[in-house]
């Protein structure tokens, strides 16, 4: 396989996945329903809301809901990127959706100043703290530092994250799954041009892309991403002409996460022995699920 980016430095780890939900109500009783323990809602000081699902690695979804709109509004007038894009990707792709991959970091500012030296920043820094509130109830307050990035033409977007504060909570219930989901081993994104799209994605994570026969593919330190040909496959594709298409979890027993489907009724298919639930109401991307450690 030919390298097509090298890494400037330590590459960057899979943090978090914003999942757009025109309800967090929808999104907790479809998450319910395949087996994930929900946090408690959560509100941010620009309005939005998310019902988190943690997982033992430290990695986690964040469903989003778009909250207080009088808020919303202000943060947008004052340039906060992340309700900005937020609002683009409502507009362009719908309330429900996968609209950022968000990676772990140290040094958010550092990843600032690195995005904007290659073209790629999407706006201005931007920290903040929000109430943390656990399964028991015990609560703490969690801060975060954000750096964006983005291709000029696309409407998916990128971040990196720093947990300023971590709250001093215990999450080991939120981090227990009933469908035996562990991590979040893979995303796959479909592009129009996934020698470009990896490209862009190696240079956002610090990562190395290397072709493989299907398009491209990224190993980073607790997860891979896929880079798939989509409809529109052709070399006239931008790097913005791309979709984060679906998450592969892993799980500890592949037969007892079949089971736990069949009694609830939740659809599904099989694939190269894994399974695929497709995305509906509340679920903004589809979810395949492979026993792994």
């Amino acid at each position: 396989m030919a390298a097509m980016s090298s890494a400037s430095k330590k590459p960057l780890a899979i943090d978090h996945l914003v999942l757009p939900a025109q309800s967090l109500a929808d999104a907790r009783g479809r998450l319910d329903s395949l087996g994930f323990t929900v946090a408690p809602d959560g509100i941010h000081p620009f309005g939005t809301r998310n019902a988190c699902v943690y997982f033992a690695d430290g990695t986690f979804l964040e469903p989003l809901e778009r909250g207080d709109a009088a808020l919303r509004a202000e943060a947008e007038r004052d340039g906060n990127v992340f309700v900005k894009r937020d609002s683009l990707f409502r507009e362009r792709i719908g309330a429900e959706g996968f609209s950022a991959l968000v990676f772990a970091t140290g040094d958010a500012a550092a990843d600032h100043r690195r995005f904007r030296d290659a073209g790629l920043s999407a706006g201005d820094e931007l920290f903040f703290s929000r109430p943390f509130v656990d399964a028991v109830g015990k609560s703490d307050v969690a801060s975060f530092r954000l750096a964006f990035a983005a291709a000029r033409d696309a409407v998916p977007f990128f971040f990196a994250c720093e947990r300023v504060n971590a709250p001093a909570v215990d999450r080991s219930r939120l981090e227990n799954h009933e469908n035996g989901v562990s991590r979040i081993a893979a995303v796959t994104i479909t592009a129009a041009n996934p020698a470009a799209t990896g490209a862009l994605v190696a240079s956002i994570s610090s990562a190395r892309a290397e072709d493989t026969s299907a398009g491209a593919r990224i190993d980073l330190a607790n997860a891979r991403i896929d880079i798939l040909p989509s409809a529109q496959e052709g070399a006239e594709g931008g790097s913005g002409s791309f979709a984060f298409e679906s998450v592969t979890f892993a799980v500890r027993d592949l037969a007892a996460t079949r089971a736990l489907f069949e009694d609830r009724g939740i659809a599904w298919q099989e694939r190269d022995g894994r399974l695929a639930v497709s995305k509906t109401t509340g679920q903004g991307a589809d979810f395949i699920f492979e026993e792994s450690t």
